[in-house]
């Protein structure tokens, strides 16, 4: 599984991306030592990413939003092109897409975590309200990883 995270640590609560991956690396150390969880962090998702996805059993895309209600939404995500000048910042779907184009395959199962933000100044550190969203997205993400995430292999 794949924890993709976006966002920039220097531009308030924009860091939600880049926490919820240091949070979760400490709390499901073992499942990342072990090879079953793997934590990624960019600025934002471009059209390389979709190699990143190769070989995935799911992908979870992570992000502060400034539009999902509070305290998160999590949403499943399809592929889906978007028409646009630049590649500059692309969105999970079409990340998703790329890697259609690119492995000539369906992607694997993918959500997106949105995580609301309210303030993103250059310099901030997270707003008091950021955090509670975030604590609230690592408890949501924990369940369902109990639930969804890598199950034990058993000897032949």
């Amino acid at each position: 599984m794949l924890v993709f995270a976006c966002g920039n640590p220097s531009r308030g609560d924009d860091a939600l991306g880049p926490a919820f991956v240091d949070r979760v690396a400490a709390r499901f150390a073992d499942a990342v030592g072990a090879g079953e969880l793997e934590l990624l962090t960019d600025f934002q998702l471009q059209a390389e990413h979709a190699l990143d996805l190769v070989g995935r059993d799911q992908i979870v895309f992570v992000d502060a939003s400034v539009s999902c209600a509070a305290p998160f939404a999590w949403v499943p995500v399809q592929p889906s092109r978007e028409v646009g000048y630049t590649t500059h910042v692309m969105s999970p779907a079409a990340v998703l897409a790329t890697y259609v184009l690119v492995e000539g395959s369906d992607p694997p199962p993918a959500h997106v975590l949105a995580i609301r933000g309210e303030r993103f100044d250059l310099g901030e550190g997270l707003s008091v309200a950021a955090q509670a969203h975030l604590d609230a997205a690592i408890r949501h993400f924990g369940d369902w990883f109990a639930v969804s995430g890598p199950r034990p292999r058993r000897g032949r």
